[in-house]
C-alpha cells in the first residue's frame, strides 16, 4: 500500500534524502514508508541524472557508513 503524500510532503521528502545528514530510517519514521519506496518517490520526481547522482552517491556513502541510506 503506498501512502498518498502532498507535494509539500513529497518536497521534504526529498530534501531530506538528499540529505547526507538524514538516513532513511529517519525519513522512515516521519512518513512510514521504507527505503524502496523512498527511492520510487526520488526517481518520479527529479530528473533522471539527478537521481542516478544521488543513488551514487548514497552507495558510497552506505559503503563507509553502516548506518546510513
Amino acid at each position: 500500500m503506498i501512502k498518498k503524500f502532498t507535494d509539500a510532503e513529497i518536497s521534504e521528502i526529498i530534501q531530506m534524502a538528499l540529505s547526507d545528514d538524514v538516513s532513511f530510517d529517519s525519513i522512515r519514521e516521519l512518513y512510514g514508508i521504507n527505503s524502496d519506496q523512498i527511492k520510487r518517490i526520488m526517481k518520479s520526481n527529479i530528473n533522471a541524472s539527478s537521481y542516478k547522482t544521488w543513488r551514487a552517491r548514497v552507495r558510497v556513502f552506505s559503503a563507509r557508513r553502516k548506518h546510513y541510506k
